[in-house]
């Protein structure tokens, strides 16, 4: 038995946020990534930047399935900072997402349950903040049609709602890449004959995914 595909959420954007427990400073930087290289490299950028902070723990989830995961503590007691901010992560559905909390120490010990909800909190807070996506797989197609009819078709297009990821312009005519749910490839294959008057031709080149902001 398959276990049921789990919606591919990430963040739009980079986010930062700032808390305070107890006269600690708790600076949370999130960002999107497309993988691990990309997670460490933000890292690197977030620790370079507050060099002068007593920690700088971190968690990531990237890919798919299986997701890979990864969190440190940075000298904080084992378990109280990068397993938290990471299971926040989790709790929210997140991938090819990166989560930095910086602290800067107020001279109060928390002890390892404050730091846990400090730690979480933190990356909790910040995510309150952004705007989450869901990167629907869409089916790829090559729309082309001649020069006259092309300025048309494109506004019916976007109009239409249908997701143009990219126009090219040839000596023949223009390329419209435009992104299909394949629920609704019949029904665009339909509609694209009935808006261009049977003119434009659409081959199918491939699939990805577009940034769909769920529905609440």
């Amino acid at each position: 038995m398959t276990s049921a595909r789990l919606p591919y959420l990430t963040v739009k954007g980079p986010v930062e946020h700032e808390t305070e427990v107890k006269k600690s400073r708790f600076l949370c930087s999130v960002a999107r990534v497309e993988d691990e290289e990309q997670a460490q490299a933000f890292i690197a950028s977030v620790r370079k930047r507050y060099w002068d902070a007593r920690h700088n723990c971190t968690a990531y989830v990237v890919g798919e399935q299986p997701r890979r995961e990864r969190s440190n503590d940075d000298a904080e007691p084992a378990g109280t900072a990068g397993a938290p901010m990471l299971e926040v992560l989790r709790r929210r559905g997140l991938t090819d997402t990166v989560a930095v909390v910086t602290r800067y120490f107020g001279g109060v010990l928390l002890g390892a349950g404050g730091l846990v909800r400090a730690y979480g909190g933190a990356v909790s807070a910040a995510l309150d903040r952004a705007v989450v996506v869901e990167r629907q797989l869409v089916v790829v197609f090559t729309v082309t049609t001649d020069h006259t009819r092309a300025g048309r078709l494109e506004n019916d297009l976007r109009a239409a709602g249908h997701v143009v990821r990219d126009v090219g312009y040839t000596a023949s005519g223009v390329r419209f890449d435009v992104g299909v749910p394949e629920a609704g490839v019949a029904a665009f294959e339909a509609w694209l004959a009935a808006a261009s008057a049977g003119s434009a031709e659409a081959e199918r080149s491939g699939t990805d995914r577009v940034d769909v902001v769920p529905s609440r």
